[in-house]
């Protein structure tokens, strides 16, 4: 029984989820995010809306990227609170962040 329990353990703090939204089909970006920021979910993220006004993060120009993204620091909170609180982080990439080239 105690195998069982570590490798769920094991399994649920090495397991990180994401979800990426792109408007236009382009390849994942990984540079660093022009926003990024944690924001409140309970109930293993059932409970909850967030919300990110893309056009004040990214001004005039346009945004090319967005994720939310369940981080190791945010499963580790989760798994704490035992999916209580649930947290997931949010990033938004501008077309002007990107290397500083226009795509």
């Amino acid at each position: 029984m105690k195998p069982l329990i570590i490798g769920a353990i094991a399994l649920s703090l090495s397991a990180c989820s994401a979800v990426t939204i792109q408007p236009q089909a382009i390849a994942k970006i990984t540079s660093k995010a022009t926003y990024e920021d944690s924001r409140p979910f309970y109930l293993w993220g059932l409970v909850g809306e967030q919300r990110v006004d893309v056009k004040q993060v990214c001004l005039d120009t346009p945004v090319i990227q967005m994720q939310s993204q369940q981080t190791f620091s945010d499963g580790a909170l989760s798994l704490i609170t035992l999916g209580i609180y649930s947290p997931h982080t949010i990033k938004v990439w501008c077309q002007e962040q990107v290397l500083g080239e226009t795509l």
